[in-house]
């Protein structure tokens, strides 16, 4: 797929009929940026009307040895060309899915508090594929209510980690949890279909090591109704405790 497709796949993904502000959320970017400690992780305010990169943390050159004014000035099509050609087509389609799951089950009010997360192989300084983890929540909205400004946060991972390539979305509660509503692995499933969203979510909190209980409080559900879950999870995916669930999680880097 060359450069001309994507631009166009992506525009048509993203289609929209405003221009909004992003004075005032650049400026509140800029100015935490200046305070960040250096780390693996970068973020961006992407534009997707303008196919442009509105803002780029200091991080990214020492996450990719890529240089934040370039990409800045060539925008997204130069950052698409850094892709890994495998990675392009699946990357494209989980968009097109992530978009259109929006538009057509999240309320319109609900949609400032999605969080989606994708991931996919990126060309370094170097010029080796390093993996990437983005994580997008939504700043500014077109008159369709499509979410078009986003505060893009990305993860650097080694080349050497071998990663399921996944796509999902979350929906913040009222308890300040996030919940997800959509889940689709584009590789080889670890985690079976048949595992439901709630179940996922309950897997994603005892992989950050929290009990029954805090998982309960955080999904607002019973202990009890937790603990069921996590019986199905384990008979499903027919292995003997929580403990090797886990192990299998983080050796093989699912996104849950």
């Amino acid at each position: 797929m060359n450069s001309g497709s994507i631009k166009e796949a992506y525009k048509e993904i993203f289609k929209s009929h405003s221009n909004p502000s992003l004075k005032e959320h650049i400026q509140k970017i800029i100015e935490l940026d200046t305070y960040l400690p250096y780390n693996s992780t970068f973020f961006c305010i992407t534009n997707t009307q303008d196919l442009s990169f509105q803002f780029i943390s200091k991080n990214l050159s020492a996450c990719l040895g890529i240089d934040r004014e370039e990409l800045k000035a060539k925008g997204m099509r130069y950052f698409w060309r850094k892709m890994h050609p495998e990675d392009l087509e699946v990357w494209l389609t989980a968009l097109d899915e992530l978009m259109n799951f929006t538009l057509k089950e999240i309320a319109v009010e609900d949609r400032s508090k999605m969080s989606y997360t994708w991931n996919y192989r990126l060309k370094n300084g170097k010029d080796e594929y390093v993996n990437i983890v983005q994580n997008t929540t939504p700043l500014e909205f077109d008159n369709e209510n499509k979410p078009i400004i986003g505060l893009a946060h990305y993860t650097v991972l080694s080349s050497n980690i071998e990663m399921q390539v996944c796509a999902s979305a979350k929906l913040l509660n009222d308890r300040n949890e996030y919940e997800t509503v959509y889940f689709n692995n584009f590789s080889q499933k670890l985690l079976s279909n048949n595992i439901s969203k709630r179940e996922r979510d309950i897997v994603r909190l005892l992989v950050l090591n929290y009990s029954s209980k805090e998982i309960a409080d955080k999904l607002s559900i019973t202990s009890n109704t937790v603990d069921t879950h996590r019986r199905n999870i384990l008979k499903k995916l027919n292995i003997s405790s929580t403990g090797e669930l886990i192990g299998m999680l983080k050796m093989n880097r699912i996104l849950v």
